[in-house]
């Protein structure tokens, strides 16, 4: 019993067999084995070629994308500096509005109590020449005549004084 040394005719067969299981392959399974490797090889290129594609795709994509928002940010900058040109004309026509209101109201006040004061200078130099026509009668003891000739004499004494 020799188990390491194997019988010519069992190696025979073994070397037979073998070549008839090869031939067999090497005609029918071999070339369909190969057919679908190569088409597996194609099919990965063309998916690296598709990858690679989609890629330069997503570059373009991303490029604009950024562009377009480079853009975006360009026009709200305008926007903004436009927004606030436009507030500044606001704040100056509204401060130029309440500088012309406020000159007219001071100027209104201004003339009002220039008249009131001319009214009330009128009613005192009124008084006084009443009080002067009192007391100018009480002293003389009668009553002048012409009115108009002592309003006139007791304005100009007031004038002088």
């Amino acid at each position: 019993m020799n188990l390491l040394t194997p019988d010519p005719g069992l190696l025979f067969w073994m070397v037979l067999s073998f070549a008839v299981v090869f031939l067999l392959l090497a005609k029918f399974g071999f070339p369909v084995i190969v057919g679908a490797i190569n088409k597996r090889k194609e099919f990965i290129e063309m998916s690296l070629l598709s990858a690679k594609q989609a890629n330069e795709k997503l570059a373009k994509i991303q490029e604009e994308s950024e562009q377009l928002l480079a853009d975006a940010k360009a026009k709200q900058k305008d926007i903004i500096a436009s927004a606030m040109q436009e507030k500044q004309k606001i704040l100056e026509a509204a401060q130029e509005e309440a500088r012309s209101s406020a000159k007219q109201i001071v100027d209104e006040a201004t003339a009002h109590i220039a008249a009131e004061k001319d009214k009330a200078l009128r009613e005192v130099r009124s008084e006084v020449a009443a009080l002067a026509i009192d007391i100018a009668e009480k002293i003389v003891g009668e009553k002048m005549s012409n009115t108009a000739e002592q309003q006139r004499t007791i304005e100009k004494l007031i004038d002088e004084l």
